[in-house]
């Protein structure tokens, strides 16, 4: 715990960012598990839940690249706030939402949200490493996962509530608040300046130097041992959070035989073991752990999560399902930060929004597909067979990334730039 409150107390940047994303993220997590439970509770039906998804991640995927360039070209700062106001107003036509008939609302909203949120990312991500020094990237990025395992916690919880006493209008209400306040935190960083790329003058010139920069993201993505690896870790696990993304719900209601209150309770179960496991990362920061923490985390990871989906079959009760999920939350929050500190230390300043960018178009394309696969399959395999895959998913590529990375990795300074 000491290290964590040294961190909040030296850097008041870095406060101001753990804030934010604590206070725009409980938001987010109050109106998911209002929004995806009702969908299914008014369609009943998995592919329904599915297509919500979807129209969250085709923007990830037609986009995601491309934002990752302009947020090396912009102000990474005003970026943030721009699109923090700007998802607040989205939000609201979500209020109208009541009946099977009017679940249609939801599509254009999370599509156009996600829009957004293509540009808030990337500048959120390549700002992120530059609020403290180097040598606490880990502790840095141990204590914002533990931020967003709390929102998880407090959202999740408040969400299942919040959507049996007001609906989809009191959670939509709440995460409209949550962006507002977190733009007017974000307003108060002292963001460090930087020099951007000169811009060029004609469409045709514009157009150029827009390919030459995003072409760059990607020879560096590609030319890192380490960058691509986290990608095709990416691309895998992503698929398994879309199969879990989309059938959870059903999972809990149809297989657990859990409410709203219950599906609440549950994500924020995993939340508990994600606070302790950042503290855990905190505590070994500065020992040559990312490596470790990031291919063994995931193993552990996948194989707890093997064990929440499959214990259902032979006993069927909603308390194994929260001891599960405050197990995983430990490797869980292990991996994240492993795999952020890897992403920044060999991402150079200004590539790191383009490189960030590439990784959220694949995450698009693995949740993407997961997401599909989900809605389709699960109606004819059932829910169990198809939602195990993101154990499955999490396990091979963690074995796969101890293989891969095993070499010492060298600092982000040692890589060249792309030409």
């Amino acid at each position: 715990m000491r290290a964590v409150w040294q961190l909040l107390r030296r850097f008041r940047n870095f406060r101001l960012m753990v804030a934010a994303s604590l206070i725009s993220l409980t938001g987010d997590w109050i109106l998911q598990v209002g929004l995806v439970y009702e969908v299914y509770a008014l369609t009943r039906s998995t592919l329904a839940s599915a297509l919500l998804m979807l129209a969250a991640i085709l923007p990830q995927l037609l986009l995601g690249s491309l934002a990752g360039v302009l947020a090396d070209r912009w102000d990474r700062r005003r970026t943030m706030m721009a699109a923090n106001g700007l998802m607040a107003l989205l939000l609201l036509p979500l209020i109208a939402i009541h009946s099977p008939q009017t679940i249609w609302i939801a599509y254009p909203v999370a599509f156009a949200e996600s829009i957004i949120q293509q540009f808030f990312s990337p500048a959120e991500q390549a700002l992120f490493p530059t609020l403290v020094d180097d040598a606490q990237l880990v502790s840095a990025n141990a204590v914002n996962g533990q931020s967003q395992n709390a929102a998880r916690l407090l959202g999740s919880a408040l969400g299942g509530v919040a959507v049996a006493a007001g609906g989809i209008p009191l959670v939509t209400a709440a995460d409209a608040v949550s962006f507002v306040v977190a733009a007017w935190l974000v307003a108060r960083l002292a963001a460090p300046a930087r020099e951007r790329p000169r811009p060029a003058t004609g469409v045709a010139a514009r157009l150029a130097a827009l390919r030459r920069e995003w072409v760059e993201g990607l020879r560096l993505t590609r030319q890192s041992r380490v960058l691509a690896a986290l990608a095709a870790f990416i691309v895998v696990t992503g698929v398994g959070e879309g199969d879990m993304g989309a059938l959870f719900a059903p999972f809990v209601r149809h297989v657990l035989h859990g409410s709203g209150s219950a599906y609440g309770l549950i994500l924020s179960a995993q939340a508990v073991g994600g606070i302790v496991g950042g503290l855990v990362a905190a505590a070994v920061a500065g020992r040559g752990a990312p490596l470790r923490l990031f291919g063994w985390g995931a193993v552990a990871f996948g194989a707890i999560d093997l064990a929440i989906f499959l214990y259902p079959l032979e006993y069927v009760a909603i308390w194994p399902a929260v001891v599960g999920m405050v197990i995983v939350g430990l490797p869980g929050a292990l991996t994240m930060a492993a795999m952020m500190t890897l992403y920044q230390q060999q991402t150079p300043d200004a590539y790191r929004g383009r490189v960030w960018g590439a990784f959220s178009t694949l995450a698009g394309l693995g949740v993407g597909l997961g997401t599909v696969g989900a809605g389709l399959v699960a109606q004819q395999t059932g829910i169990i067979p198809v939602i195990a895959f993101q154990g499955v998913g999490y396990l091979g590529a963690g074995i796969a990334m101890v293989a891969l990375l095993r070499p010492p990795v060298s600092a982000a300074r040692s890589t060249p730039a792309p030409g």
